[in-house]
């Protein structure tokens, strides 16, 4: 039977007056305010920002107890809700629309009334939960401690494990010769490995990148209060939670050098958000070759063979796509988008505060959730399972133009290059026009076979 508008809600009050609150929900009338206010996306924080909020909550009620400002009985009920939060046991209670008021005010409320919800009333939101502190200190924070755990926990592994089995693949293939490509175009013999290689140290220095976006996260600007002043704040507030965050984390968290700074601008967020878009470049680069290497398999260049994964067309029997390159692709797209965002996020800040934090902190988030997955399933579907055809490989060294380049210091460039000209005209190999002008061009059939072996130009 449906339940009546009186069984289905309850009413809550604020200091603006009473609101209908759903009667399922923790929290209040703030948070049923801004659910009203903001039915904008349907798209709510990430589930990783209200963990952390959930941290910050914690941390703080500790602290206060600690410091004599909070009972320490409202303070263990405190804890003790914000470590459910913590847990993600009520993340169906956050419903705030990330495009919502730019400080973070309305998600800051929320998780103060849900916790209220989880102790009872006995503990108030903003004189309890929210001792010493503010949307404009605690927002900021959560989104650093979401940032920097989501770095340390998923993406740093994901790229060192793709880097670690590109490398793999790098020793596997290091006998493996081939011709190399500049401009799409024939160039002089590489191996195989050496390609792999190269794409190794781009993922290792993707790794290498993601540290330095953790970095720029590691300044907390917690204790700041309304404007970065501290304002009804214990003096000891700030350094106290923020050596518990880092204890819980793990993660060198550090008080603001200056309070001002972190909270007026977001300068630290963009630029750990650049560090992960030259990780999507190089993940693009990694991926693009491999689908270019892999393109065919019988009328492309078909030098590696990729694993299939999924059936490639709904109208070609037996076509087989390389789906996980194009995965990478999308997500370097959207990373790339992502920057522009948090880039004119990061300008949204005007005189004390940067009121663009809530779409800010979704996008950093999300990148680096999308980074860390691609490159997961990425190494997992497509690198761990790559074979080289050695064949194909051999095949198209020999076709190749550029094998006379290694003969332009012996004979001259413009010999060299009349010789790969009637390679074009005739359809004869370097290697066949050289053998029968050998006499020609003054070079025995021993320097030819030494001058014309793809190993030695490969740098062996």
């Amino acid at each position: 039977m449906k339940k009546t508008a009186a069984e289905s809600h309850r009413v809550e009050r604020d200091s603006m007056g009473e609101m209908e609150v759903p009667v399922e929900a923790l929290y209040g009338a703030s948070t049923q305010r801004a659910v009203l206010n903001f039915p904008i996306s349907g798209t709510r924080l990430p589930s990783a920002l209200i963990h952390a909020y959930g941290r910050i909550k914690k941390a703080a009620a500790e602290t206060n107890a600690e410091l004599g400002l909070l009972d320490p009985v409202a303070a263990g009920n405190i804890v003790r809700a914000a470590e459910e939060i913590i847990a993600g046991r009520h993340d169906a209670q956050f419903p705030v629309d990330v495009y919502q008021t730019g400080s973070g005010t309305s998600t800051n409320t929320n998780v103060n009334e849900v916790i209220v919800g989880l102790c009872g009333h006995a503990v108030h939101p903003n004189d309890h939960v929210n001792l010493g502190q503010s949307s404009n200190d605690t927002f900021p924070t959560a989104i650093h401690l979401a940032a920097g755990m989501e770095i340390r926990q998923t993406l740093i592994p994901a790229l060192e494990k793709l880097a670690a089995a590109l490398a793999r693949k790098a020793g596997e293939f290091h006998g493996v010769l081939k011709i190399g490509r500049t401009h799409l175009m024939d160039a002089t013999p590489v191996r195989l490995g050496q390609e792999f290689g190269g794409w190794a140290r781009q993922a290792e220095l993707a790794a290498r990148r993601a540290e330095k976006a953790l970095e720029a996260l590691l300044e907390l600007p917690l204790g700041g209060t309304a404007v970065g002043t501290g304002l009804n704040t214990h003096p000891e507030f700030a350094a106290r939670a923020i050596a518990r965050l880092a204890e819980s984390t793990g993660i060198p968290f550090r008080e603001a050098e200056d309070h001002f700074e972190a909270q007026s601008a977001k300068d630290g967020c963009v630029e750990a958000h650049g560090q992960l878009s030259t990780i999507a470049v190089s993940l693009h680069k990694i991926a693009g070759d491999i689908r270019l290497l892999g393109s065919g398999p019988r009328c492309g260049l078909g030098e590696i063979v990729l694993p299939a994964t999924q059936p490639g067309s709904s109208i070609m029997p037996g076509k087989v796509n390389p789906v996980m390159s194009e995965s990478v692709t999308m997500v370097a797209a959207r990373v790339a988008g992502n920057q522009t965002t948090v880039t004119w996020c990061g300008v949204g800040g005007f005189l004390e505060l940067n009121v663009s934090m809530p779409l800010l902190g979704s996008c950093l988030l999300e990148s680096i959730g999308l980074l860390a997955n691609v490159a997961e399933a990425f190494r997992e579907r497509c690198v761990e399972g790559i074979r080289a055809d050695e064949e194909r490989c051999g095949e198209l060294i020999e076709l190749s133009l550029s094998m006379v380049t290694a003969l332009a210091p012996r004979i001259g460039y413009d010999r060299a290059a009349a010789i790969a000209k009637e390679s074009v005209s005739t359809g004869r190999t370097v290697r066949e026009i050289c053998i029968a002008r050998s006499d020609e061009l003054g070079v025995t059939a021993g320097e030819l076979e030494e001058l014309l072996d793809p190993g030695r130009m490969s740098g062996r």
